[in-house]
């Protein structure tokens, strides 16, 4: 049986509008969530374990290429579940991001769309 603590969701981003667009969905899902804004608090609190990781690959307080990099590298946190989101005019990125090791990449609109239904994946 999942732990509490395996059903979580760390997200990383400092966009207002998708914290609370997050926030607001993953209570929706009964889903517990915490934010961090850091490569360094990304990797510490993936140790834990979350359910899923969701990454803006838009986060100037990240090298989003470099922590999906870390946290495959690691035992720990290899196996974890994690999604990056990017602008949709960002195709180079999203292609970077995908052969870095994201599990999916999504466009902003795509991601914010289907928001509810990725994470009832993970309830």
């Amino acid at each position: 049986m999942p732990t509490m603590e395996n059903k979580k969701i760390l997200a990383v981003l400092d966009d207002l509008f998708f914290t609370v667009k997050i926030n607001e969905s993953a209570k929706r899902a009964g889903l517990p969530i915490e934010f961090v804004k850091s490569d360094a608090d990304a990797f510490e609190r993936a140790k834990a374990r979350p359910a899923l990781i969701i990454i803006d690959l838009n986060c100037g307080a990240v090298d989003p290429l470099k922590l999906i990099e870390t946290l495959k590298a690691s035992e720990e946190t290899k196996g974890i579940n994690v999604i990056g989101y990017v602008s949709h005019v960002q195709g180079e990125l999203k292609q970077r991001a995908q052969e870095a090791g994201y599990d999916m990449v999504l466009a902003r609109s795509a991601f914010s769309q289907n928001l509810t239904q990725i994470l009832k994946r993970y309830q």
